[in-house]
């Protein structure tokens, strides 16, 4: 970390405490509509469209599913040093018998094996099996318990942490396997069971409804398009099945809100099956999962910023950054750019286009409706391969406050000052060197270190440009913030 003497680096508060719902499931958590090619290595069973739902409860649903899931359970070698209280030395008798080293560290005598358990569902006769990345992470042993108690040693095919979706495969056919549903069809208020095995009990059904669909920027995952459940979801349940009322798999159980109890609190997230078995579908012909790319910084449209930039539609993906070098800069996109549409259809917000654009394959040509400065207009993007080392930004929200930069202390951006924040020498801008927890601009996302480079699309280079602009701006102006080498814009 770059030493600073004026700024500290932001740290995020989370709203609730998310977990993930393996048997390390209490650890703090850190799965969309998409269309899905057809799998060439594993045989899948997929739904009949006209099939209705079941007219004597569920029973006989659950009767066909439980086969269907699996426990699993893995284990890890985790070395570890037992560390004394902070300043207290190891005295000298016990020194002789633990050797030389740190005078507060005990060396540990032997590895330790980390156990734990999660689900999974079998989706191909022929032993391939879904369950959650974080469920085998890291396993040097991962062990398949059928409902009939039969065991099996799994292999681990691949893994898409960014989804957190796994593909394992036991050895030989004929095992029984889930029908596959289409997550795309699932609604709101539609029946809900979850099968796993929570706490490591034994095989569980759980019933509720789907509570809401293609929830994102929850911070669990980087691709985030979830089903919401009420169905009860607990620790173990990780990588189990969410199924509809006629038995189809409709998503991969993953986590839950616990608010520091650690069970189940009624809000519970699993990856949409459209999702999971497409991540499937690459690992299986590619060995991994390749993304397309854009090359841009995307955020959502808020109110604020929307009355900032005098739109009245709250939707789309306002472009807060372009790479020069990247697709979209190649086409011609622009900062402020506000992408409204993907191939005809509607973006809602800066995840929709993130999952869309995500699932899609490199060397695709898209067409993109753009909104600029008032008119639409449409751009055709070839999209690249998203860099294995790059991580999208995640968008900034924010409210607008009454006054503008109230409680903000600024100072021209110098070379010392930019290469304490990591930019070139040659940035231009404003630099928010503090800024009360009591001002408005902290609450619409202003942070110390930001550096204000534009007011209502007008570059300022020096702490009276910024204060002309905004004096001329009046009411709600819009900052262009670079933060950290990225650009984002801010409705103070």
């Amino acid at each position: 970390m770059k030493p600073s003497r004026l700024w500290g680096r932001p740290k995020t508060m989370a709203l609730a405490m998310i977990l993930l719902v393996g048997a390390a499931g209490f650890a703090v958590a850190r799965a969309s509509q998409a269309f899905f090619p057809a799998n060439t290595h594993a045989s899948l069973k997929l739904a009949d469209a006209n099939e209705g739902p079941s007219k004597t409860g569920f029973a006989p649903i659950v009767k066909s599913v439980l086969p269907d899931v699996v426990n699993i359970s893995t284990s890890k070698v985790v070395r570890a040093q037992a560390q004394l209280p902070e300043g207290m030395p190891m005295d000298p008798f016990f020194r002789q018998f633990f050797g030389p080293g740190s005078d507060n560290r005990f060396p540990s005598p032997s590895a330790q094996r980390e156990e734990s358990l999660g689900s999974g569902v079998i989706v191909s006769p022929n032993g391939y099996i879904l369950t959650n990345n974080h469920v085998v992470d890291g396993a040097t042993d991962v062990r398949v318990t059928f409902s009939n108690k039969r065991q099996l040693q799994a292999k681990v095919v691949g893994a898409d942490p960014k989804t957190d979706i796994a593909v394992l495969k036991v050895e030989g056919t004929g095992y029984p396997a889930i029908t596959i549903g289409d997550s795309s069809k699932v609604q709101v208020g539609d029946y809900a069971l979850a099968v796993g095995d929570p706490f490591g009990v034994g095989q569980t059904v759980t019933m509720g409804i789907v509570s809401a669909m293609n929830r994102g920027n929850l911070g669990i995952e980087d691709y985030e398009d979830f089903i919401q459940t009420d169905a009860p979801i607990n620790p173990g349940n990780s990588g189990g099945a969410l199924v509809n009322d006629r038995g189809e798999l409709i998503g991969i159980n993953t986590a839950i809100i616990s608010h520091g109890s650690g069970g189940n609190q009624g809000v519970g997230f699993a990856v949409p099956v459209n999702l999971a078995r497409q991540v499937m579908d690459q690992i299986l012909d590619h060995g991994k999962v390749t993304r397309a790319y854009l090359g841009i910084v995307i955020q959502d449209v808020t109110p604020a910023i929307a009355k900032a930039m005098g739109q009245s539609e709250l939707r789309g993906a306002l472009v807060g950054d372009v790479k020069s070098s990247s697709p979209a800069g190649k086409a011609g996109m622009q900062r402020g750019d506000i992408i409204l549409d993907l191939n005809g259809k509607p973006i809602a917000d800066s995840n929709d286009l993130r999952m869309n654009i995500s699932m899609m394959k490199p060397d695709t040509d898209v067409k993109l409706k753009i909104l600029r400065n008032g008119n639409q207009s449409e751009m055709t993007v070839k999209l690249g391969e998203l860099p294995g080392s790059q991580e999208q930004a995640k968008a900034e929200e924010g409210t607008s406050p009454e006054n503008a930069l109230q409680g903000v202390t600024l100072e021209n951006l110098d070379s010392d000052s930019a290469s304490q924040l990591g930019l070139p020498s040659t940035t231009k801008g404003v630099v928010v060197t503090d800024i009360s927890p009591s001002s408005p601009e902290a609450d619409s996302g202003l942070r110390r270190g930001d550096v204000i480079q534009e007011v209502n699309r007008q570059p300022v280079k020096n702490v009276s440009e910024l204060n002309a602009a905004l004096h001329k701006a009046g009411k709600n102006p819009l900052l262009l913030v670079n933060r950290q080498g990225s650009t984002l814009f801010i409705a103070a």
